[in-house]
């Protein structure tokens, strides 16, 4: 069966334990992935009834992040959902109730008790803020590490569709602060929130506590795009192969809708 990116963070997180940051990059692509859970019965509007187990003394919940996994431990149709990985933990906050991914059907099974869950969603509960400061100076960036921009490459693949492209510029702004701004140009209208917020999540789980990102949305024709794109690292996000309108998401797919659990 084809590897998946759950696959081989859990992996990377196996062989390095002591890694906080191989750690954070598993529990990403668990937020990201979409996880397909086993029911009771068919899915009734957006309310559905998962199968819990008890083991080793907890519950869990049965997730797979291929259909094909899921098939393969069932062993016959049964009823399932689809959602992602933040939508899941959102809905099993508080009900002492965990995940075991992947149970029996691939490298990357494991138990994550509901205290995991509820620490996931607390960190992505750390959202972005808003605010207005004026760039005076852009220059190259400076001393970013590799891993936040293979964060960032990742989250802006999965973006595809909703911007162009993104530049990673060092500023420095009029009233004396400074740091590291991303600028989106091409950005479809009504995107902003949702790519601000995995722009977020790309600097929290890349392990950098300390680090603070801006971002700003930009139209080709702004005098700034000409001079961010001088100086920046640019970031070409992939182009849908039909071109795609923002339109509500499936059940569970939402992040900020997540599925009731009956």
């Amino acid at each position: 069966m084809t590897e998946t990116p759950i696959d081989r963070a859990h992996a990377a997180m196996q062989s390095a334990p002591e890694d906080d940051t191989a750690r954070l990059r598993f529990y990403e692509r668990l937020a990201d992935a979409e996880l397909f859970i086993l029911l009771t019965e068919e899915a009734q509007g957006d309310a559905i009834s998962p199968e819990i187990f008890d083991l080793q003394d907890e519950r869990f919940v049965l997730g797979f992040d291929r259909e094909e996994r899921l098939s393969a431990f069932a062993g016959r149709p049964v009823p399932y959902a689809a959602l992602s990985g933040r939508a899941l933990a959102q809905m099993m906050t508080g009900q002492g109730i965990g995940l075991a991914l992947n149970l029996d059907v691939a490298p990357s099974a494991i138990l994550l008790p509901d205290a995991a869950l509820g620490w996931l969603v607390d960190t992505l509960g750390h959202g972005p803020s808003e605010g207005e400061a004026r760039p005076e100076r852009l220059s190259a960036p400076r001393d970013i590490p590799e891993r936040l921009l293979q964060s960032l490459d990742t989250k802006l693949a999965a973006a595809a569709g909703l911007a162009r492209k993104a530049y990673l510029a060092h500023v420095s702004y009029a009233h004396g602060g400074q740091g590291h701004l991303l600028a989106l140009t091409g950005t479809v209208p009504g995107a902003e929130p949702a790519l601000a917020r995995a722009i977020n999540e790309a600097l929290v789980f890349s392990g950098l506590d300390a680090g603070a990102l801006d971002v700003t949305f930009l139209a080709d024709s702004d005098p700034m795009t000409a001079e961010v794109a001088r100086v920046a690292i640019r970031f070409d996000l992939p182009e849908p192969e039909t071109p795609q309108r923002l339109q509500p998401l499936a059940p569970g797919m939402d992040p900020e809708k997540p599925p009731k659990l009956r």
